[in-house]
């Protein structure tokens, strides 16, 4: 080994994704490296972010469904109340799976469901103080879990990569819908 390729080791060690590449860049004819790397490494950063969430939605007795219920509702700012269709679009599911969903997290006491006030023929669910408290309680174990894993950059390194994925992004979003619903 030379000492440039010992340098370059010590500058940018390898991680599990370079020996990927390194196994699959003899097996896949045309397989570009950096490409190879930017891909997986994001696909696993994902994965590893999910771990933690499923745990931090375990540690607190939810089911990913209930905290994406309770996280559309969040999103939709105070009083964090919609009406259920608008839910169910939002969530993408039928309004009778959303019905037994609702009901399920009324009596875990996460939502309400009452008249609107200018309509009482309609319905708007809400979060409570338990609802808004179990959301709140996820999201602070996932800001942790994401501190911790970009803990080892700079805030200038952090700010760069940011920057660059955008740059991704809104390539994407220039030829289809936004990859960020927008919330209404």
């Amino acid at each position: 080994m030379t000492s440039q390729h010992s340098a370059a080791e010590s500058a940018h060690p390898r991680d599990s994704i370079d020996r990927h590449i390194d196994r699959w860049g003899r097996e896949v004819t045309g397989l570009v490296p950096e490409l190879e790397g930017a891909v997986t490494r994001m696909q696993m950063l994902v994965r590893h972010l999910q771990q933690k969430k499923e745990a931090a939605l375990a540690r607190h007795g939810l089911k990913l469904w209930e905290y994406e219920i309770l996280w559309r509702l969040r999103s939709a700012g105070k009083p964090y109340r919609m009406s259920p269709t608008h839910l169910a679009r939002g969530l993408g599911v039928h309004p009778a799976t959303l019905t037994n969903r609702l009901d399920r997290l009324q009596s875990a006491d996460l939502v309400t469901r009452e008249h609107a006030p200018e309509d009482r023929r309609s319905l708007l669910v809400g979060l409570t103080p338990r609802g808004a408290e179990a959301w709140a309680a996820v999201i602070d174990d996932q800001r942790e879990a994401e501190a911790t894993l970009f803990a080892h950059l700079a805030k200038e390194e952090l700010e760069h990569l940011s920057a660059l994925l955008r740059v991704v992004v809104l390539a994407v979003e220039e030829n289809g819908p936004p990859l960020m619903p927008h919330h209404d």
